[in-house]
């Protein structure tokens, strides 16, 4: 089983690297998913996300965005699996994203991708997802 570590990584480059790990068929663990980081300005990222929410139409038709960040990090792993295939599908059960790090992981060794940190960025241009959720109005 591998733990990644997510505080202070791009969401979109850990999203890849699980994705690639959990089709190999390992079990992998998230942790400390509200820290991970969305890059741009914060209007755009606020805008981009707040359209998801309003190009909705039938409420119980159209998709849930969630506005948890253990749940908005597992939605973004999955968009870079093929999850309409089976082999997607059960890559997919093997991921699991928490909030902080749990009981059951603090004494592992986790990985940690220093060269995929908010410190390759070019610009200063950036929020984490806990902030992001919270604006979207998550309750965390």
């Amino acid at each position: 089983m591998k733990i990644y570590n997510a505080e202070s990584i791009i969401l979109g480059r850990l999203c890849s690297k699980v994705a690639k790990d959990a089709l190999l068929g390992e079990q992998i663990a998230v942790v400390n998913c509200e820290k991970a980081i969305i890059s741009g300005s914060k209007s755009a990222i606020l805008s981009r996300e707040k359209w998801k929410w309003d190009r909705r139409a039938y409420p119980l038709k159209s998709p849930k965005y969630s506005r948890l960040p253990d749940r908005f990090v597992r939605k973004a792993i999955r968009r870079m699996l093929p999850f309409k295939n089976a082999r997607g599908k059960e890559a997919y059960k093997q991921v699991m994203c928490y909030v902080s790090i749990p009981a059951e992981f603090a004494g592992k060794e986790m990985v940690t991708m220093k060269k995929l940190s908010v410190s390759k960025l070019p610009t200063m241009k950036y929020m984490s997802v806990g902030e992001v959720c919270k604006m979207l109005g998550g309750k965390l």
